[in-house]
């Protein structure tokens, strides 16, 4: 065979499998901004490009993975019937203008709103520290955890110890690690020494080599869950990790986070978050928590009422970006929103852009220095359209802001794992609070404005004479925005 017919054939082999790719991308209905950048991709990189699409292009858990997720599917919805009908449902007592959102929120997912909570938010690690091993310490009968970052060093060897003693005086200690967030730690001397004195630590989502042919890698377990005795549990945006120790060669100063502490009937809500994780890595039966031993709800004034949202591959990946989208048109006052990494779809642009124009006031706060070059230029070629529009960008100068939280009109709070991109709306497994309450949501909301006293606000005039060349790069990061 000639090395003209050879590479002919090659060629038409080449854009053959490139028409068959595009044909799959058009048919999985995405977004279109998200399909319109992968038939970029796919187009314009030679060989490389269908490669690309190939190891990171879907949202591929595995099959086998994806049968045991289904196959709980069923018992995780009758335990979720069980959940709706009990007494600590919420049926009054949300502001008109956000039931809508709690209705949404139950059909979408059917983990209901429930009252009767206390919500304690800490935004100082130690105070973190300090709380969650004292709860470990009491705990009586488990200790659950789901971590995306754990991390040696600093304090965390205080949870580790405090771990070792509940395992060693017979309570069921049972911990995820995510893995490639936690690499490292899953093969530490510390998670060694756990697993020597009894806790069940397992890697969430292994990867490897090989797999990551037929698994997606990026695809991964971003929740961050404690839950003791299905009475307390703790949720937010802070990993295992100590921030004087973690990522203190990024350049980006230390990592600033918050958690909410949540005692009542929520924590067994999200101790099914939780078994539902459990069950898929272990390849165990569902082991849902026992509704009538969880919590009973506190009627006391200042109970307030919450509604745990996970999402994820799997669990109706977009559920949260609808719900999203729902909370910023629902906005009537005010919304002001924290977040790391800022890169969003063009649905969630608009929504951010129609709230200012109708006079709302907007703010959004995000870090000066980011510890990803590409999203930190995607993030901010959105800037000038949204400050056009009457937005506030706030850069805050004291550390890597990583609190994700939203408030609306001083009575609404999201608060959880999730960033404001689509890698946390749409493919991460994620864990999020809706926080019916104005007394929560004045604690968060001074945060924020804590937040917002550190940062610099950018002005819309100095923000266009920047130079041609940053404009241009920025530019270009937002066109792969969706695949970020």
């Amino acid at each position: 065979m000639s090395p003209q017919l050879i590479s002919a054939t090659l060629f038409g082999l080449h854009w053959a499998f490139v028409a068959a790719l595009i044909v799959r991308v058009i048919m999985l209905r995405r977004p279109a901004g998200t399909s319109m950048a992968w038939i970029a991709v796919i187009a314009s990189a030679p060989f490389a490009g269908a490669v690309f699409y190939l190891l990171v292009g879907e949202r591929r858990l595995g099959r086998a993975r994806g049968r045991r997720i289904a196959a709980d599917l069923p018992a995780i919805g009758a335990w979720l019937d069980q959940l709706a009908g009990r007494h600590t449902v919420l049926r009054a007592a949300v502001p008109a203008h956000l039931d809508p959102i709690r209705r949404q929120a139950q059909a979408i997912l059917r983990f209901p709103a429930q009252a009767g909570n206390h919500m304690e938010l800490i935004d100082d690690f130690q105070a973190v520290f300090d709380a969650l091993v004292a709860d470990i310490d009491a705990a009586r009968h488990h200790c659950h955890l789901c971590f995306y970052i754990w991390h040696e060093g600093g304090r965390t060897a205080d949870v580790v110890e405090a771990l070792v003693r509940a395992a060693e005086r017979g309570v069921q200690c049972r911990a995820l690690a995510d893995g490639v967030g936690s690499e490292a730690f899953l093969v530490s001397a510390s998670a060694r020494r756990l697993r020597a004195a009894g806790v069940d630590l397992r890697a969430a989502l292994p990867t490897g080599p090989l797999r990551s042919f037929f698994v997606r890698r990026d695809l991964r377990n971003h929740r961050k869950i404690v839950v003791i005795d299905d009475a307390i549990a703790y949720t937010g945006s802070q990993n295992l990790v100590d921030p004087r120790f973690f990522r203190q060669d990024a350049g980006v100063g230390e990592w600033v986070d918050a958690i909410a502490r949540v005692t009542g009937p929520a924590a067994a809500a999200m101790d099914g978050v939780f078994a539902l994780d459990w069950s898929v890595e272990t390849e165990r039966p569902l082991e849902a928590p026992s509704l009538e031993d969880s919590n009973p709800p506190d009627e006391g004034t200042d109970s307030l009422t919450v509604q745990v949202i996970p999402t994820g591959p799997g669990l109706r990946p977009e559920a949260l970006h609808q719900l999203l989208l729902s909370a910023i048109y629902a906005a009537q006052r005010e919304l002001v929103m924290t977040t790391p990494y800022f890169v969003p779809d063009e649905a969630v642009l608009t929504a951010l852009l129609t709230a200012a124009q109708r006079g709302l006031e907007v703010t959004l706060i995000v870090p000066a220095r980011n510890d990803s070059v590409l999203v930190r230029y995607a993030s901010v070629a959105q800037f000038g359209e949204l400050m056009a529009s009457g937005v506030r960008i706030a850069l805050f100068e004291g550390g890597l802001l990583h609190t994700k939280s939203v408030t609306v009109d001083g009575a609404f709070s999201i608060f959880g794992s999730v960033n404001l991109d689509m890698r946390s709306l749409w493919l991460n497994f994620e864990i999020s609070l809706f926080v019916y309450d104005e007394g929560f949501t004045r604690k968060l909301s001074a945060l924020q404005q804590r937040y917002l006293a550190q940062s610099e606000l950018l002005d819309p005039e100095t923000w266009r004479e920047r130079g041609a060349v940053r404009r241009f790069t920025e530019n270009a990061a937002r066109l792969v925005g969706p695949l970020l």
